[in-house]
């Protein structure tokens, strides 16, 4: 039995390990795939950013930003959590972690426009991750505070014993086992909703299961129609992000000229932020991405020969070196899932309203808007993972003292029966209805909706939700081929789960704001402006905590 279990190996399940940890918890931390997955790890991008305030003004100015780049959907109290809590939690992930967080080459760098995050109005105090400095750090912690790992564990779903959750049900995808964990507490850190489509640029292991089976253990969404898509390469190279601020250096092989702006002023205006935005007029850009399919929209990019900027050099020279294409090669550009805006709804602890589920990082809903400003995914991350982690190990020291817990739940491969049809044809059904999913969410949920796109979204989600409860199961003593089967369909009706309650999210929000477009209606009225419903199934909400 742990006292904490945290699912999810990407910078805010780390976080909340190592925190839970420090405060004297004996914790067990799992991920679906190795460790150091999910979006803080993806092998496509370059790196990640991340912004902190460098005063108390600033703080109160960067909430302020947030909020109104958020067109007035993001919950007040996380916002205002967050901005004061980056500097002490990066002073935290430094000193007490060791992560070295990297900056600017020089102060001149550092004023380039550049340098300004996405959506922001101002330079900030610019931080850079890197793969190898977090792993380094996290792996020296993990050790130091005798973290128990769990590769290759995905979550089948949550234990209930009545009253309350008492662990967690995973598949080990290297021995074909199931595995029950018992733990007094547990944390969500397994990403985003990107997992339900068919191009993203998340690991493979963002699989947009787990806010289903939130869902259905009483938690609540919000603002989950608030997607990030992202251009990102198709070709010469698929799956990498594209550096949006060189988008002043693209030379489209066609006109994006508009009554009030010309190609250029467009891809200059475009340059300024990575993920597509409804409240720009430089959204004609995504929108020619979209529209050239898959395909890709040709680009060449012309960089200048003198004064290159710092992060154009970062650019080209690791497109160079991860993927041998030549700053001269002609690209094919295409739209991308990216992250997520929305998520399971917490408060500044981490709390879900579930007694004993914690959750962090994008995983969660509500410090985000519509938009969000760059690099405080990352912070976000860190700032709540740390916050998850000390109150589910305070949560787990209460409980421990105040309850008789079975103690008999370490961590043992358990031989379940489980639910399974012919084998074959189970498994073939299963990848087969769950690439239906990706096609339609990618076809209707995208950067363009309408209400005749959701519409049929939604009346094909119900039919593919049909699909999987009319097939005819019988028990079966489990084997390998059998659980990897079952694994499938419990993954399967959690993301039906999750994409039918974003779909009606989208449908609610009949205008369009940020991240968010409706292409049969006009543009948001921020004094409209409200937090998306909460999806809730009713089924547990024990703990009465504000979560707002």
């Amino acid at each position: 039995m742990y006292d904490v279990l945290v699912i999810g190996t990407g910078i805010a399940g780390l976080s909340a390990a190592v925190s839970a940890a420090q405060a004297g918890a004996r914790v067990a931390l799992a991920s679906a795939g190795k460790l150091f997955s999910g979006s803080s790890f993806y092998p496509g991008t370059w790196g990640l950013g991340l912004i902190a305030p460098v005063d108390d003004a600033d703080a109160a100015d960067l909430a302020d930003t947030i909020k109104r780049v958020g067109c007035g959907v993001a919950v007040p109290s996380l916002v205002d959590a967050f901005a004061h809590g980056i500097r002490p939690a990066l002073a935290w992930l430094q000193e007490e972690v060791g992560v070295d967080l990297m900056e600017p080459s020089s102060t001149d760098a550092a004023s380039q426009k550049a340098f300004i995050p996405c959506f922001d109005h101002k330079h900030r105090q610019w931080r850079g991750l890197t793969r190898q400095s977090m792993q380094d750090a996290f792996a020296s912690a993990i050790d130091r505070f005798g973290i128990d790992l769990l590769e290759r564990h995905e979550l089948v779903d949550l234990m209930d014993r009545g009253d309350r959750l008492a662990g967690a049900l995973f598949l080990n995808t290297a021995t074909k086992r199931f595995a029950a964990v018992g733990a007094r507490a547990m944390i969500l850190a397994t990403g985003g909703t990107s997992g339900l489509f068919e191009r993203t640029l998340t690991s493979r292991d963002v699989l947009g299961s787990v806010q289903g089976i939130a869902l259905k253990h009483g938690c609540s969404l919000i603002n989950i129609e608030f997607m990030q898509m992202m251009p990102g390469l198709l070709s010469p190279a698929r799956g990498v992000v594209f550096n949006e601020k060189t988008f002043r250096y693209a030379v489209p092989h066609e006109s994006l000229d508009r009554a009030r702006y010309s190609t250029a002023d467009l891809l200059e205006m475009r340059s300024g932020y990575g993920p597509f935005t409804s409240r720009l007029a430089s959204r004609a850009v995504d929108f020619a991405i979209d529209s050239a399919g898959e395909s890709g929209w040709p680009v060449t990019m012309n960089y200048p020969k003198d004064d290159v900027p710092e992060f154009v050099q970062t650019f080209s020279s690791w497109l160079k070196d991860e993927f041998g294409v030549k700053p001269d090669t002609p690209l094919r550009l295409g739209m991308y899932a990216h992250a997520s805006n929305g998520g399971i709804r917490i408060n500044s602890r981490g709390e879900t309203g579930v007694e004993g589920l914690y959750a962090c990082g994008e995983a969660t809903g509500g410090m985000h808007g519509a938009d969000r400003i760059g690099g405080l995914s990352s912070a976000n991350g860190v700032v709540f993972g740390r916050a998850a982690g000390g109150a589910a190990a305070k949560y787990a020291r209460v409980t421990s003292a105040s309850r008789d817990v079975d103690a008999s739940m370490g961590g043992t491969e358990t031989p379940l029966k489980v639910p399974v049809q012919t084998r074959a044809v189970e498994m073939y059904n299963a990848t087969k209805i769950t690439g239906e999913l990706h096609r339609l969410m990618s076809e209707h949920c995208m950067i363009r909706r309408t209400e005749d796109s959701l519409d049929a979204a939604l009346e094909q989600i119900v039919e593919l939700e049909e699909t999987v409860r009319d097939i005819a199961v019988k028990p079966s003593q489990a084997n390998d081929s059998a659980n990897r089967s079952a694994m499938l369909y419990h993954r399967l009706n959690n993301q039906l789960l999750l994409a039918r309650a974003m779909v009606e999210a989208m449908q609610e929000r009949s205008e369009s704001r940020g991240s968010h477009a409706r292409a049969d209606h006009p543009q948001e009225d921020p004094a409209l402006a409200h937090p998306s419903r909460a999806f809730l199934t009713g089924r547990r909400n024990t703990l009465n905590v504000s979560i707002g």
